[in-house]
């Protein structure tokens, strides 16, 4: 799979408890990611955050928040991201979700063979 050099980054930042369908959004996105055919997607789990309501969510030990920032990052062609939007649109209920141009180095996997 290919990617362009100029591509896009899509980041959608949601709670870690934020569900839809039953299951939590963030791993919601990742599989409809791929069911579209995107390059790739990482979440990443943050220690410490808030967001509109500016209530601090925190991963300490006396802390009462079990609802940590979850950050879910996908690069590929602007034009294949615009096809996973209605779904982003339909699924964060609660959250932010950013757009911006990302200038692709090289995107590239080792298979199983140990060969580029």
């Amino acid at each position: 799979m290919q990617i362009p050099t100029e591509g896009c980054l899509l980041r959608v930042m949601v709670g870690e408890t934020t569900r839809v369908h039953g299951r939590p959004v963030y791993e919601a996105i990742v599989f409809k990611a791929r069911e579209l055919g995107l390059a790739g997607a990482t979440v990443l789990r943050g220690i410490m955050g808030y967001g509109a309501t500016s209530r601090i969510h925190a991963a300490h030990v006396l802390s009462i928040s079990d609802d940590l920032p979850i950050v879910v990052e996908i690069v590929d062609a602007r034009e294949k991201i615009e096809k996973l939007l209605p779904y982003i649109d339909e699924v964060v209920t609660d959250g932010l979700v950013t757009l911006e141009r990302a200038e692709v180095i090289f995107y590239r996997a080792v298979d199983r063979k140990g060969q580029a």
